[in-house]
């Protein structure tokens, strides 16, 4: 039976919906998880942990239609000094938009690297509305998504999955402008600010 590393590429791991959701898949995954934060100084760390799992999770947000800077450098290291054993490489990825199709060219990035690389690419799951679904009435949705992938990347299964908030986009845009105006005024800065350039001037 493997072990699967879980790997936080988020900017704001500690405090990530990437965590909540790693929380979630070692919650239903019948197998032993290890999980870590990404960061500027542990690559090397996170490498050698590599060697004794069978799979590893990368779980992150989209950012700018592609993979997270920081991610990116990861995997930048691990072309350069890869690890003795290489593990297969599953993905969990969210995106603020509704639609969960927003992430499939940060996916390709990452199968991409698994195929100049050597490393066997794994299950997927695609998440839509992933800044807000865990608190919202539709948790339920990407949870059992997140089981399903546990359940696959546990057994080698390869699969492909998404989800999303079950709302029209005029619902969904009308949703999030009002959660975004009353953050902004928490900080007291008006919806008229936040949609000109000189919002940090």
């Amino acid at each position: 039976m493997g072990k699967i590393l879980i790997l936080n590429g988020s900017p704001r791991a500690p405090h990530s919906n990437s965590k909540r959701y790693a929380g979630l898949f070692t919650k239903h995954c019948p197998v032993e998880c290890t999980y870590a934060n990404l960061t500027k100084r542990n690559h090397a760390e996170l490498r050698s942990r590599m060697d004794d799992c069978s799979d590893l999770l990368l779980v992150f947000p989209l950012y700018a239609d592609a993979l997270p800077v920081g991610l990116l450098n990861f995997l930048k290291f691990l072309e350069a000094n890869p690890p003795v054993r290489k593990p297969v490489v599953s993905v969990l990825i969210n995106c603020g938009f509704l639609e969960y199709r927003q992430n499939e060219t940060a996916v390709r990035m990452v199968r991409l690297f698994c195929r100049q690389n050597g490393y066997e690419f794994g299950s997927v799951l695609m998440l839509g509305g992933g800044e807000a679904i865990l608190d919202t009435p539709f948790r339920f949705v990407a949870a059992r998504k997140i089981g399903k992938l546990a359940r696959a990347v546990a057994a080698g299964r390869r699969i492909e999955l998404h989800a999303t908030m079950p709302v029209t986009k005029r619902m969904f845009i009308w949703a999030s402008t009002r959660y975004w105006v009353g953050y902004g005024a928490k900080f007291g800065v008006t919806k008229e600010q936040m949609q000109t350039p000189e919002i940090e001037s």
